[in-house]
């Protein structure tokens, strides 16, 4: 159980996070006559992960989800989705908590076009990479956009093109693709944002010692496992947004030191959150052919999301904002297999000549 100080820490840190990883989620029916996907576990070297300081893998997880049709049509391209998981989870838990393949099949059979979806893996030693660029971490924002895109156009039969990739994710995953959507229209041409956390930049809340001695006391992986939700989330923010390659054993900085809060490592934290750089990227983000976003109204995130919504809506950008019944995580299946799979379905080009 979160204790009531560490909650209060998580939200003031903005990792707005529920406080378990894993929360059971309501599955759709099975649809009756739905054809099996196939299923392929594979890795993918991340060049962009190579040297990391934290030591995490360079070769990742990727599970891959081929449509029913690509074993027997074998000159038939495909659109592809790359949806990112959340924080505490890797790609497998993920798989079991949006129901795949069941879900994928289920939109599938009720007329979504056929296409190929990929859950790469971003796990890292404190437990998520934030989709981030960090000496510390790797360079997993290119990683998603390069080294796996790469990977799936070369060794798969795609349709390569940005108009025919789109990009999803659900809670640090929502966080991902509204980082690396706004940042790689090259790459993407329609985005999916679901319950993105760390939205808003966030005022560090009052020292606290038990916790500060806590982090101090962390030098190897096996320590950063037994630490309590929040104050893990807090490394793993730290890793990404405030790497320090000359402060080992875990190169970061936190942002509370000796009892004070340190401006400057909220600073770096403020300009990763997107409601703080979208203004930059509005011209990216006119680029894609549809840009959806969902919450649930029972879930802690949902003001990050529709002050993006609105965001965008104040410079004209097309876009749909849903908020529905549910909590962080309840809806998550249902919503892959009726919605996300869907939105693909209809703004993905689905053939080699598609602009």
């Amino acid at each position: 159980m979160t204790t009531k100080r560490s909650r209060t820490l998580l939200i003031t840190l903005g990792m707005a996070f529920p406080a378990l990883a894993q929360v059971k989620t309501d599955v759709p029916p099975a649809v009756p006559g739905a054809k099996p996907v196939t299923v392929e576990r594979i890795q993918i070297h991340g060049g962009a992960l190579e040297g990391n300081l934290e030591g995490n893998a360079v070769d990742r997880d990727v599970l891959v989800f081929l449509p029913p049709g690509y074993a027997t049509h074998k000159k038939r391209r495909y659109p592809v989705v790359y949806a990112l998981h959340g924080y505490s989870i890797g790609a497998g838990q993920w798989a079991q908590e949006i129901h795949v393949p069941q879900t994928i099949e289920g939109a599938f059979a009720q007329g979504a076009q056929e296409m190929i979806v990929v859950l790469p893996d971003s796990k890292t030693v404190h437990n998520g990479s934030m989709y981030s660029s960090s000496v510390t971490t790797g360079d997993f924002e290119q990683f998603i956009a390069h080294d796996v895109v790469a990977y799936i156009d070369a060794h798969y039969r795609t349709i390569a093109k940005r108009t025919s990739r789109g990009l999803a994710g659900h809670s640090m995953g929502g966080y991902g693709a509204s980082r690396i959507g706004m940042k790689h229209p090259d790459v993407f041409g329609s985005l999916y944002i679901m319950s993105p956390c760390c939205m808003a930049a966030r005022q560090a809340g009052p020292a606290n010692p038990a916790d500060e001695k806590v982090l101090e006391g962390v030098k190897t992986p096996a320590d950063s496992a037994k630490l309590p939700f929040g104050l893990r989330a807090q490394l793993a923010s730290a890793a990404a947004w405030s790497p320090n390659p000359k402060k080992p054993p875990l190169f970061l900085d936190l942002p509370i030191e000796n009892g004070a809060v340190r401006q400057d490592v909220m600073a770096k934290w403020a300009a990763n959150a997107p409601l703080a750089f979208v203004d930059q990227y509005i011209g990216n983000l006119r680029q894609y052919r549809a840009i959806a976003m969902d919450v649930g109204d029972q879930d802690g995130l949902r003001a990050g999301a529709a002050k993006l919504h609105e965001i965008l809506d104040s410079y004209g950008i097309a876009n749909t904002f849903e908020i529905y019944s549910g909590t962080h995580t309840s809806a998550v299946a249902d919503r892959l297999q009726n919605h996300v799979i869907p939105f693909f379905s209809k703004n993905l080009c689905d053939n080699a000549n598609c602009r």
